[in-house]
């Protein structure tokens, strides 16, 4: 061999790795990008912004009821956002519930959702309305989703 030779198979080498470098960085990009995206949609802020909406639907007794469902329902993004198995809300709280400091409530405030589409909405009280919250609001920030 010769040294042309040589000097060939070096900047195919060369070639080779740049190529492949090019490669992995647009990968590694595609995968970031793909993260983010989905990290924004489960952020502290919009599940904080969310939360908010939630609330301001307790100035109306008429929409107590929709406050604990949207309260659940954002729970249970939450949940899924953490990475927690199950069909339904209740099987995330079961997988979750080493997580969650207060179990009684996120459970009381769950039954309650469930309560609320089964009776009528005059019988609902103020203070089940906030004892359900309050379980919400607290998985909500042992999961992350809220600021504590």
């Amino acid at each position: 061999m010769n040294i042309q030779n040589l000097d060939l198979m070096h900047h195919k080498r060369i070639i080779a790795g740049v190529i492949l470098a090019i490669i992995f960085l647009i990968i590694g990009t595609i995968l970031i990008v793909k993260k983010t995206k989905k990290k924004n949609y489960n952020s502290p802020v919009n599940f904080q912004v969310r939360w908010q909406e939630v609330t301001k639907l307790c100035a109306n007794k008429k929409t107590w009821p929709q406050a604990v469902i949207d309260a659940d329902n954002l729970l249970d993004e939450a949940l899924a956002a953490a990475k927690f198995k199950g069909k339904t809300v209740g099987e995330k709280l079961v997988a979750a519930q080493r997580e969650l400091t207060n179990n009684e409530a996120v459970w009381f405030a769950h039954k309650y959702r469930v309560k609320i589409e089964t009776i009528d909405g005059r019988k609902i009280t103020k203070k089940d309305v906030m004892q359900a919250l309050t379980g919400f609001r607290q998985a909500l920030r042992d999961l992350g989703a809220l600021k504590k």
